[in-house]
């Protein structure tokens, strides 16, 4: 199969009728040069004279924004973040003052009652009738309420309509040259919100967005992912067929701390921003040599490096040369970015990201290169820098340029295929397995951090394991409700001690691959 992109062609749905490019193509009303403007609406105001961080952009003691960010987008986007994440924080303080009533007489009714008007949903009854005899079960009553907001706010979130854009962004991407865009990040939970914060880009745009340990992903199983999505090019021509000369594009994100780079950063890589940005391009080696070794007659695969300053949500891109070889040491920070292009008009301000990398893929010593990437890499380069820029507005605009919590404050452990509906920084710790040997590392971590978090405190590590089925396979929902339930045995297996002191609480949905699908809670097997 010939998957080699020719330049210049136009991969489009609608031929007559050229789409803008997603990003770029951006009408200059809607992306307006506010000067001067307070940059904190309602919320925040009274925060405006606070000092900020050096990141922010600062005009005589007043914040602004760039002339690229997308506020509108931006006050979406956090509308949506606080209405999630007010939820999980409701939890601990509702259950305190449940705890306080256990002794009432008509205690379940009460603790009931304000489950519901607090929390939106009801609470384990068993639990609550049994409390007369011992104290009240509060770490499995917290490991059951976080089970509970991650349904009801997923539930919640889909409602919200998270695929708007898809099929802009679907036909940037065909018109950049890549008929499947397939991201590789860190399980860390500071990266939950990677597609529609940090690279903001709708959610059905991203083939698979599969997050593994240092981003360490498993290069057998994504060859199999490029086999499926190559089989369905020849078979239905979808997105296009397969002569149409695209490509796959895989792409792997790493990330490291500004604020404390030696200790907040990747936990798989000890912390070492070099290990891990080394580890990702290796990885992204290994798994482009794999197709071309595979498969014949032209077949490949474009790669892309890209780190996240965890503390400020910046990226930083390592820019392909002629080839498609990357460098640690030929890249855009896109920090650098915000700030030069901060004064001027939105023109101006995109080309120059356009020299940027034009000056990134010139540069000598050990970052030369072979020449500079492909038109629609670039296109495609240009268009995640620039919706960065939004998102470097937001953390200012809301957090003064550097999250508070630079370190891990994740509410729960995603374990399986994760929550599409809503993506979060540091919502949930996320660890792709199909079985917990195989993932044994990603777990590890996972457990590692709540123990800090969590378990020192006397809270139970929730996981929520999650598994989608096909309706159309018969027999394939059983068989993801038999693995859901082979997962949550082995995971209480290898973590004995704090199962049997309910400081491990798992909790098992499935849900039908089909987009807008409920998600099913899935009962554990009685003894």
């Amino acid at each position: 199969m010939n998957t080699r992109n020719r330049p210049g062609r136009n991969l489009g749905p609608q031929p007559a009728a050229r789409r803008p490019p997603y990003g770029l193509g951006t009408p200059a009303g809607a992306l307006p040069a506010r000067h001067g403007q307070d940059l904190y609406g309602a919320r925040s105001v009274a925060q405006a004279s606070v000092e900020c961080n050096a990141n922010c952009l600062v005009d005589n003691g007043r914040l602004r924004h760039h002339p690229l960010a997308n506020q509108e987008e931006n006050q979406r986007l956090l509308a949506h973040e606080l209405s999630i994440k007010d939820r999980f924080d409701a939890i601990v303080p509702v259950l305190k003052r449940i705890a306080g009533l256990q002794h009432e007489v008509d205690f379940s009714d009460r603790a009931q009652q304000i489950a519901r008007e607090q929390l939106g949903f009801e609470l384990p009854a068993q639990i609550l009738a049994d409390a007369w005899i011992a104290d009240l079960d509060m770490r499995a009553l917290y490991g059951e309420c976080v089970m509970q907001t991650v349904r009801l706010m997923a539930a919640q979130a889909e409602l919200n309509n998270p695929h708007r854009g898809t099929d802009e962004a679907v036909a940037f991407f065909l018109d950049s040259g890549y008929h499947a865009v397939d991201i590789s990040p860190c399980s860390d939970g500071r990266l939950k919100g990677l597609v529609r914060y940090i690279l903001r880009l709708p959610d059905g745009a991203v083939r698979s967005r599969k997050a593994y340990a240092g981003a360490m992903f498993d290069v057998d199983a994504n060859v199999k992912r490029w086999v499926e999505t190559e089989l369905m090019r020849f078979r239905e021509g979808r997105p296009v067929t397969a002569d149409a000369g695209t490509r796959y594009l895989k792409v792997v994100v790493y990330h490291w701390s500004s604020s404390d780079p030696t200790h907040e950063g990747c936990a798989a890589h000890c912390s070492n921003v070099t290990r891990a940005a080394e580890a990702g391009l290796k990885r992204l080696g290994e798994f482009r040599q794999a197709i071309e070794n595979s498969f014949c007659c032209g077949a490949s695969v474009d790669t892309l490096l890209i780190g996240v300053d965890t503390d400020t949500d910046a990226i930083k891109v390592h820019i392909p040369d002629a080839k498609g070889e990357m460098s640690l040491y030929r890249f855009i920070d896109n920090m650098d970015v915000y700030h030069s292009s901060a004064n001027d008009d939105p023109s101006a301000a995109r080309l120059k990201i356009y020299q940027a990398i034009q000056a990134a893929s010139s540069v000598g010593g050990w970052g030369s290169g072979e020449g500079e990437p492909h038109e629609g890499m670039r296109r495609l380069i240009a268009t995640l820098l620039i919706n960065n820029l939004s998102q470097i507005d937001y953390v200012c605009s809301n957090w003064r340029g550097r999250y508070a919590d630079i370190g891990h404050a994740e509410r729960f452990i995603s374990v399986g295929d994760g929550f599409e509906e809503f993506q979060l920084r540091n919502l949930a710790y996320f660890a792709h397995l199909y079985t917990v040997e195989e993932g044994a590392t990603d777990m590890d971590v996972g457990i590692s951090i709540f123990g800090k978090l969590n378990i020192k405190h006397g809270l139970p590590a929730p996981v929520a394991i999650h598994y989608r089925y096909d309706s159309r396979v018969p027999g394939c929902r059983e068989r993801t409700v038999e693995r859901c339930r082979r997962v949550k045995m082995a995971i209480e297996s290898r973590y004995t001690s704090l199962s049997q002191k309910g400081l491990l609480i798992c909790g098992m949905t499935v849900q039908d691959k089909r987009p807008g699908s409920p998600i099913e809670r899935v009962e554990a097997e009685t003894a």
